[in-house]
């Protein structure tokens, strides 16, 4: 019996982050950032990236977590979103100032720590905070314009994500679309061609992509179906928007999805990426759950919620002191 946990897009935001962790049973309430969940399995969605100022520093602490969760028999997972993949390739418009901040700090960070990646990236949640209260003194005392300033961080923040780049490197180590027992973890959404495509083989030429492509990749095709457009993995919305502003009706869609899991051999599909405005909920015969609750301060700032999936069970956390909603427990045969 896998024990799973899993919550949507966080964007920069690492108190609700922390929150989220603790509501899924998995992170030490004490600030010793420690992993408690023994062998649970947790899924984030993907949308660390953007809105927020310690992106990195989320990046760290899952990364911190997986490590720690390993060792007991569980483990943490990311699904890479479309705000991961537009860094990528380098469009930084959803970028918050206090991100760019935090890439020249990082940058700084890496130039005094020395050459082991793992063991920097990994401390960069412990020391992200110092150094945030470092920069913002040394900004009252700083002649330099606000343009310079924005200038610098988008060198840094290019230098840290272009393919090849050290945290594209680190992104690359997540899937685009995760299976775990009978369940589909992806951001956006699965269609049938992007099983077609192949999803390991999709997985594969994504990650190589990051790393600043390898022999044998086909990158423009990948990037197309996965990354790019509004039927890309990252990008779709069909199962998660409103159905009232859908352009099929629920009945083709409900279709669509059942072909697309079936293909799969799984029982249902978890989505982020589109905020729901009423919290997690489940469309097509309890077979899609949307969990983005835009629970960044620089989205909804609403509560964090998570969902729990235990031997085919299905229910919502709503609150901190793990309070469960009945009503959603969902029994998959």
């Amino acid at each position: 019996m896998i024990h799973m946990q899993s919550f949507g897009d966080l964007h920069g935001d690492i108190s609700k982050t922390r929150h989220a962790l603790e509501m899924a049973g998995v992170l030490s309430s004490h600030s010793e950032d420690l992993w408690i969940g023994g062998k649970t399995v947790l899924v984030q969605l993907g949308d660390i990236l953007d809105r927020g100022e310690d992106e990195i520093a989320i990046l760290s602490l899952l990364r911190s977590l997986d490590i720690q969760a390993k060792s007991t028999g569980g483990a943490v997972f990311q699904v890479n979103g479309n705000h991961e993949t537009m860094n990528v390739e380098g469009d930084f418009r959803y970028v918050d100032p206090g991100g760019f901040d935090e890439c020249i700090d990082f940058v700084e960070y890496l130039d005094e720590y020395g050459d082991d990646w793992d063991d920097a990236f990994v401390g960069w949640n412990r020391a992200s905070r110092s150094w945030k209260e470092k920069r913002k003194a040394s900004y009252s005392h700083c002649t330099h314009s606000d343009i310079v300033k924005m200038q610098m961080g988008v060198v840094a923040r290019s230098s840290l994500f272009m393919p090849g780049g050290p945290l594209a490197c680190e992104l690359a180590r997540h899937a685009l679309v995760l299976k775990v027992d009978d369940w589909i973890f992806c951001h956006g959404g699965l269609l049938p061609h992007h099983v077609s495509y192949g999803i390991e083989k999709m997985n594969e030429e994504v990650s190589l992509w990051m790393r600043d492509f390898g022999e044998g990749s086909d990158a423009p095709e990948v990037l197309s179906i996965a990354t790019r457009g509004e039927s890309s993995v990252v990008w779709n919305r069909l199962y998660s928007r409103d159905s009232a502003d859908a352009n099929y009706q629920s009945l083709q869609i409900s279709s669509i999805l059942e072909d697309t899991l079936q293909a799969l051999g799984a029982k249902g599909m978890i989505v982020g990426h589109t905020p729901q405005y009423n919290g997690v909920n489940s469309k097509y015969n309890k077979r899609i759950w949307c969990i983005d609750v835009g629970m960044s301060s620089g989205v909804l700032d609403s509560r964090p919620e998570v969902l729990e999936i235990v031997d085919n069970k299905v229910r919502v956390i709503r609150n901190k002191l793990n309070f469960l909603d009945e009503l959603d427990v969902i029994n998959y045969i």
